[in-house]
C-alpha cells in the first residue's frame, strides 16, 4: 500500500466543482451514510444526503468511507531520505519529493517538516535548516502535493545565527517553533553515550569529534538563555504556536506554563503530562510509541496516556505510516472508539497549531482534505487497514494520489 509503485500521481483537474456520492463520511457527529459532499474551489460547501448537483464533476465512491485528512505535526522521516546512510546525501529535492509520496502514502495531507536547528554540521545544520525551508516555501511549491508547513527544532545550544532565526519568525516562515534541549547534560554518561551514536548515524563525524564538538557547546550554552527568551516573546508576537520537548521533570514543565507554550511533546509521564494539561498544552505523542507497543526509550506509553486521558494529538515522529495505522490499533485494542482516535490525527492537532478554521474536518468552509478508504468492514483492525488501506487522497479538492485496492 505505501509503495511508490502502487502510486498515481494524477494530473490537476479543470473542473473546480467536485461532488463526491454515495460515500460515509467522517463527520464531527459521526458517521453520515450514503452522502454527497460537495466542493469548489478547494473547498467543503456542502455534506448532505439528499443532494443531486447539476454542475459537478461526480465521482462515485459507493463503499468507500471519507476521512478527513491526517495533520502531522511532528515528522522527521524525511532525514532519511536525505542522508539514508552517515555522510551519505541526496540531492534535496529529489529526497523531499520523494517524501511528499511517502507522506500521501501514509494519509498526511498537512505536513510540518520538523526541521532541528542545531549546533551539529551537517544533516542537523542552520545551512541545512535554511536549504530546506527554501525548497519547500518556493520552488518546493510546484511539486509537492502534501500541504508543507515549517516546524522548526530549536537546540537551547545553538547561539549561532539568532538573528536569522528571528527573521525567519518575523516573516512568516516559521509555523511551529519547538525548544528542544537534546546536549547530554555534565556526568550522564548513558545520554552521551546514546547522543554521541545517534550523531554518528547522522553524519561522518567520528565518535572522538562529536565528543570534542559536545564539550566545545556544552562550555558556551548559558550564552543561549537570553536567545531563547526572545524567541519565546517572538513566537507570542507573532502568533506562532510554541512547544516545549521532551519534558521529564516537573521544573520543565512549570518553565513550559511560564514560557506559556501551546503543545507539549513526549511528556515523560502521566504526571507530567497531566501538568502540562492543566496549564492548557496540547499533549502530542508519537504514533510509532502506539504501533511498536511502547516508547522506545522506554517512557510513558500512548495506551498509558489513552488509558489516563493525558493526551491530545498523535504524530509520525520518526515513522510516517504508524500515524494511519494508529487509530485503528487504538479502536482494535479497545481504548478509543474509532470516530475519537481519528480526531487524534486530524481535528485536534489542527486545533493544537491554531489551523481549526482551515483544516481538521470535513465540514463546509474548511479546506477539501481528505481520504477515500475502502474497508471491508465499518470500523477495520490494524491488520485490515493495512490489507485495505487508502483509496485516494484529496488536498484542496484535488485528487493527488490514487492506489489499487486489491
Amino acid at each position: 500500500m505505501t509503495t511508490t509503485k502502487n502510486i498515481q500521481i494524477l494530473s490537476k483537474p479543470t473542473n473546480t466543482k467536485i461532488a463526491i456520492q454515495g460515500v460515509n463520511v467522517l463527520t464531527s457527529d459521526g458517521w453520515l451514510e450514503d452522502t454527497t459532499v460537495l466542493i469548489e474551489d478547494g473547498q467543503f460547501t456542502s455534506i448532505d444526503q439528499a443532494s443531486s448537483p447539476n454542475g459537478f464533476h461526480l465521482v462515485n465512491a459507493q463503499g468507500l468511507q471519507m476521512l478527513p485528512g491526517i495533520i502531522d505535526l511532528h515528522g522527521d522521516a524525511f532525514e532519511r531520505m536525505i542522508c539514508p546512510r552517515p555522510g551519505v546525501n541526496f540531492p534535496l529535492p529529489i529526497a523531499i519529493a520523494d517524501n511528499d509520496r511517502n507522506l500521501l502514502a501514509s494519509g498526511i495531507t498537512t505536513f510540518y517538516c520538523s526541521i532541528t536547528d542545531s549546533y551539529e554540521p551537517g544533516l542537523r545544520s542552520r545551512d541545512s535548516a535554511r536549504t530546506l525551508i527554501d525548497f519547500i516555501l518556493g520552488a518546493g511549491k510546484q511539486v509537492l502535493n502534501c500541504n508543507h508547513r515549517i516546524h522548526i527544532r530549536h537546540e537551547e545550544a545553538n547561539i549561532a545565527g539568532h538573528q536569522e532565526l528571528c527573521d525567519w519568525m518575523v516573516s512568516g516562515r516559521v509555523h511551529i517553533l519547538s525548544i528542544n534541549d537534546h546536549l547530554p547534560p555534565p556526568g550522564n554518561q548513558k545520554r552521551l553515550s546514546r547522543y554521541l551514536n545517534s550523531v554518528r548515524q547522522r553524519s561522518s563525524m567520528s565518535i572522538e569529534e562529536i565528543e570534542k564538538l559536545v564539550n566545545q557547546v556544552t562550555k558556551r550554552r548559558h550564552e543561549g538563555d537570553v536567545q531563547i527568551e526572545q524567541l519565546v516573546d517572538l513566537a507570542h508576537t507573532y502568533g506562532i504556536p510554541l512547544a516545549s520537548h521532551d519534558d521529564d521533570t516537573p521544573e520543565k514543565v512549570i518553565l513550559s506554563q511560564k514560557r506559556r507554550v501551546a503543545i507539549a511533546e513526549f511528556p515523560a509521564t502521566v504526571d507530567l503530562a497531566a501538568q502540562s494539561r492543566e496549564y492548557g498544552a496540547a499533549v502530542i505523542m508519537g504514533a510509532p510509541n502506539l504501533v511498536r507497543g511502547g516508547s522506545h526509550l522506554g517512557l510513558m506509553s500512548v495506551a498509558e496516556a489513552v488509558k489516563n486521558n493525558v493526551i491530545d494529538c498523535l504524530c509520525s515522529d520518526y515513522h510516517y505510516p504508524s500515524l494511519f495505522y494508529a487509530p485503528f490499533k487504538l479502536q482494535e485494542l479497545g481504548l478509543m472508539s474509532f470516530e475519537q482516535a481519528w480526531s487524534l490525527v486530524s481535528s485536534r492537532p489542527a486545533e493544537a497549531a491554531g489551523i481549526s478554521d482551515q483544516k481538521g474536518k470535513i465540514a463546509p468552509g474548511l479546506d477539501a482534505d481528505f481520504l477515500l478508504i475502502s474497508p471491508d468492514n465499518p470500523f477495520p483492525s490494524a491488520i485490515t487497514a493495512l490489507a485495505v488501506g487508502i483509496a485516494s487522497v484529496y488536498v484542496t479538492g484535488q485528487e493527488v494520489a490514487r492506489y489499487h485496492i486489491k
